[in-house]
C-alpha cells in the first residue's frame, strides 16, 4: 500500500477548502468529456486527471498487486486496487482535479469517497442515438492521425484528409455495434456511481445534448455554484 493511500489525499477527507475544485465529469462515450475536462483545466488551472494518462505515467509504481506495466504489456485490464493506487499517486500533490474516466464503478467511487472529498460531480447526460450519431461519424486519418466527422466537422472533399491526401478510414470500435456495446457497459458499470453520487448530494445533471458552448456555459456554472 502506498503512502498516499494509507493517508489519504489529504487529512480531513471533506471539503476541498481552497479555490481549486475537486471536480469528478461523469458521462457516457461520446458525451464530450475530454473536451469539456480541457475546458475545466484552462478555466480553473487544475489537472485534467485521465485514468489512462495515470497509468501510463506511474506504470511502475509497485502496488500490493503489482505493477500496472505487468497487466498492460500483457493485454490484460488493470485490476481495481492497482488503479485506486495510481489515481491516488495522480492525485496526491494536486490541490484541485477534474478526473476524467474515473470512478467507472461503484467500487472505485467508494474507494475515492474514502480517499478525498469532491466539491462537485457534473453528469454530461446524453440520449443514446445522439451518442451513436457521434460516435460512428467519427473518421480518422491512418496516415497522420488528423481526426474528422461526417457531420459535424467533414473534410473538403468527402473520404480524404486534407492534411496529407489519406483515404479516411473508421475505426473498429465506432462501428455501430461496437459502441452500442460500450454504451451498455457504461450503463451495467457506471450508472451506479451516477447514483451514487445523486444520493449524496454532489451530481449536478448537464443536458450535454446542447453545443459544446452551450454545454461549456452550464458546467462552469454548475463548478462555480459548488465551489
Amino acid at each position: 500500500m502506498s503512502t498516499h493511500e494509507a493517508e489519504g489525499i489529504r487529512g480531513d477527507g471533506g471539503d476541498s477548502g481552497g479555490n481549486d475544485p475537486r471536480i469528478v465529469l461523469l458521462g457516457p462515450p461520446g458525451a464530450g468529456k475530454g473536451t469539456q475536462s480541457s475546458n475545466i483545466e484552462a478555466a480553473f488551472g487544475v489537472p485534467h486527471v485521465t485514468t489512462g494518462d495515470a497509468l501510463r505515467a506511474n506504470k511502475d509504481i509497485e502496488t500490493d498487486h503489482g505493477t500496472p506495466r505487468e497487466y498492460m504489456d500483457a493485454g490484460e485490464l488493470v485490476p481495481d486496487p492497482v488503479v485506486n493506487e495510481i489515481v491516488v499517486e495522480a492525485l496526491a500533490d494536486a490541490e484541485g482535479f477534474v478526473l476524467d474516466g474515473y470512478p467507472r464503478n461503484i467500487e472505485q467511487a467508494e474507494y475515492l469517497s474514502e480517499m478525498t472529498g469532491v466539491d462537485v460531480v457534473p453528469f454530461l447526460r446524453v440520449e443514446e442515438d445522439e451518442l451513436v450519431r457521434r460516435l460512428t461519424g467519427r473518421r480518422v486519418c491512418p496516415d497522420c492521425g488528423a481526426n474528422y466527422h461526417t457531420e459535424f466537422d467533414p473534410p473538403a472533399e468527402e473520404g480524404v484528409c486534407e492534411e496529407c491526401g489519406a483515404e479516411l478510414t473508421q475505426r473498429d470500435d465506432d462501428t455501430e455495434d461496437v459502441v452500442r456495446e460500450r454504451i451498455r457497459v457504461y450503463r451495467e458499470n457506471t450508472e451506479p456511481v451516477v447514483d451514487h453520487y445523486r444520493e449524496s448530494g454532489e451530481l449536478v445533471e448537464v443536458n450535454g445534448e446542447n453545443s459544446p458552448d452551450e454545454v461549456w456555459e452550464d458546467l462552469r456554472e454548475a463548478i462555480e455554484g459548488n465551489v
